[in-house]
């Protein structure tokens, strides 16, 4: 998972706000709970020592502490019933004292002794070895004026464990409902962000080649759509001055092939004079070669804005894409025999693929060319044709002097050349590939090529079959 994206930064914040809440909500909660079944179980000690002080010590006298713990003993059993009772007199006498309790939870004789009533109840909670003791105490006056304090107590083992309880469920419905809550919070900004995955994928599937189409507009009225919405303006703006840049090419190209063959014949025709001098029929060469290479550039670009224009689907047909092949590597042999290159073409027969036959064929000679202008005298170039799955693979590999790796990614771009001062020195203006490329685009094929430096290249065309439903993937 990406912990820098959008969504894991949103669920973890969710999750940590989320989860700081239920803890709060849950400490809040015990604290709520522990107060409450303190209060009142000091409620119900107090309402004993009440009782204790209302009908017992009432009615006591001072020649009758013995007939007042017997009383306690027979009416509240302290020890049986795992409770504390102490009457103490004004003077710090204790009058009665409980003894050890059954469940020995509590030592009643560490229980320190509490300040002598002041004619108002008090409560207390005093913490022992055995846990804590909650205690009720309740001033109370005999019937021959002698003062008395009455203290009742329990144990707060109940307390402890019902709050115990509560915290292991706590401790385990917590988690589960964290991690409810963030899976749901997950599922939620997945989906609050799948429009921005849609818009994402349909812009990176748009290219020069189609940029009539646009992004998906989700109608939410937020800055989601007023994305998707400028987003599309900008793509018409592009699309417009994308097609008014092409416009100019095929123009200027149309218009530039006409002054150009003129130019040619002239200079042609001026280079046959018998009259001219060494120096001047020289001169006369080099601009003949460079009007030459001028009109290669044209021809490249009219080419280029007519395939832009969607030129190659006009003239589609069945064909032998392995007859093309062998053939069109027979008529480039005689350019290889000029630089000593040997020229194999190994092709199986079969290879049915439907295009433009001739923008095709223009393929092949571009990468044949390509090779053989930058392979060594005495290197090899090899053409192959095969069928693999749904896909006809076309492979043109040299010996030649290759591409450096970080060259690889821009070969295929208008004007792009490995090194400017040597392809201008082989004629080449840099539009060879990035013609292939657009026959390529239009045909349905992929395109791609490997190469080292010293090592020689391999371009490589992946194209459909005909009749093959199968998408050709690389």
């Amino acid at each position: 998972m990406n912990t820098r994206s959008l969504s894991f930064r949103l669920v973890a914040w969710y999750a940590g706000v989320l989860t700081t809440v239920f803890v709060l909500l849950g400490l809040l909660t015990v604290l709520f709970l522990r107060h409450y079944l303190e209060a009142n179980l000091l409620d119900l000690q107090a309402r004993r020592a009440r009782q204790i002080a209302d009908t017992l010590v009432a009615h006591a006298r001072g020649d009758e502490q013995q007939a007042l713990r017997g009383e306690v003993e027979n009416l509240y059993s302290p020890e049986a019933n795992d409770r504390f009772i102490r009457i103490t007199r004004s003077d710090g006498q204790v009058v009665y004292a409980s003894g050890m309790p059954r469940s020995g939870s509590f030592d009643p004789a560490r229980v320190p002794v509490g300040a002598p009533g002041t004619g108002a109840a008090a409560a207390r909670k005093v913490t022992l070895a055995g846990g804590s003791l909650l205690i009720a105490a309740l001033p109370a006056t005999a019937a021959d004026g002698t003062r008395y304090q009455v203290e009742v107590g329990a144990a707060g083992a109940s307390t402890e464990a019902t709050i115990a309880q509560v915290l292991i469920m706590l401790a385990i419905g917590l988690p589960v409902a964290v991690g409810v809550a963030v899976a749901g919070g997950f599922v939620l900004v997945r989906r609050a962000l799948d429009p921005v995955a849609r818009i994402a994928a349909k812009a990176e599937a748009i290219t020069q080649h189609n940029l009539s189409e646009r992004l998906p507009v989700v109608e939410s009225g937020d800055e989601i759509e007023r994305l998707s919405v400028s987003l599309n303006h900008m793509i018409s703006r592009l699309e417009d001055a994308i097609r008014g840049s092409k416009q100019f090419v095929a123009d200027a190209s149309h218009e530039l092939r006409t002054p150009l063959t003129v130019m040619r014949g002239e200079l042609e025709g001026m280079a046959q004079d018998a009259q001219l001098g060494p120096v001047t029929r020289e001169a006369l060469g080099s601009v003949l070669e460079e009007v030459e290479r001028l009109a290669e550039i044209v021809e490249g670009l009219f080419a280029l804005s007519r395939l832009d224009a969607g030129e190659a689907h006009t003239e589609w047909v069945r064909f032998d894409l392995a007859e093309l092949a062998t053939t069109t590597a027979d008529q480039m042999s005689l350019l290889a025999e000029d630089k000593d290159v040997s020229v194999a073409c190994e092709a199986t027969p079969g290879v049915t693929v439907e295009g433009d036959r001739a923008r095709l064929k223009q393929v092949v000679v571009n990468l044949l060319d390509n090779a053989i202008k930058y392979t060594p005298r005495g290197g090899q170039v090899s053409l192959s044709v095969r069928r693999e799955g749904p896909c006809a693979v076309l492979d043109v590999t040299d010996s030649g002097i290759g591409i450096p790796a970080d060259a690889l990614p821009n070969v295929f771009k208008r004007f792009y050349r490995v090194d400017s001062s040597r392809s201008r020195e082989q004629g080449g203006a840099g539009l060879g590939l990035s013609i292939v490329k657009s026959i390529c685009i239009a045909h349905g094929a992929e395109v791609e090529v490997a190469s080292a430096p010293g090592k020689g290249s391999t371009f490589r065309i992946r194209q459909p079959l005909v009749g093959d439903g199968a998408p050709c993937d690389p």
